[in-house]
């Protein structure tokens, strides 16, 4: 009786870890998704019918990306020259019959789980946002966003970093400058 109760828990354990770990879900995959949907739009229907022309825009697709997600997306479909695997045709073959790409992503998880695992970052609302408590991480990584993370070099304090960003705002997000200034106002 024993045995049979350590077999039954046995089983059930491994009945949820199979079930919970490796299933592919299209929304647990937005990044891999919406990397596919861009790079479908770019492909024009002359480039479509060849594999090779495919895969040579692709190559400059992910060569020429500023998205930090598409960057690591491209990097693990061998996109990239620092690339250590390559699984292009993956890609590129379904794209010359207009696979969706929820499907093509679902191929690409079976073969490396680590694509779904790519999370998009949620925009910071800076209209909304009090700056002063935000972390100096944070900080950083808005500047970086604006492709000026040089701007704060000399910064020592989040004062600093907080002055860097509300001095920025208004040429690098300037419907978020205007909406803090209303309130301001008010």
């Amino acid at each position: 009786m024993e045995i049979a109760k350590q077999l039954l828990c046995l089983t059930v354990v491994a009945w949820c870890v199979v079930n919970v770990s490796g299933k592919y879900r299209p929304e647990d995959c937005e990044a891999c998704v919406n990397f596919i949907k861009a790079f479908d739009e770019t492909v024009s229907d002359t480039t479509r019918k060849s594999m090779d022309s495919i895969k040579t825009e692709l190559m400059d697709f992910c060569g020429g990306t500023k998205v930090k997600e598409y960057e690591r997306i491209c990097y693990y479909i061998g996109g990239l020259k620092t690339s250590a695997t390559g699984m292009l045709n993956e890609i590129t073959r379904p794209l010359t019959f207009n696979k969706p790409a929820e499907k093509i992503c679902e191929t690409l998880h079976k073969k490396d789980a680590q694509i779904c695992e790519v999370k998009i970052k949620k925009k910071m609302n800076l209209a909304e946002v009090d700056l002063k408590k935000l972390r100096v991480k944070q900080l950083k990584e808005i500047l970086s966003d604006w492709d000026r993370s040089d701007a704060c070099k000399g910064c020592a304090e989040k004062s600093d970093f907080v002055r860097t960003v509300e001095e920025l705002m208004p040429k690098y997000d300037p419907a978020a400058y205007k909406l803090r200034q209303q309130k301001q106002e008010l």
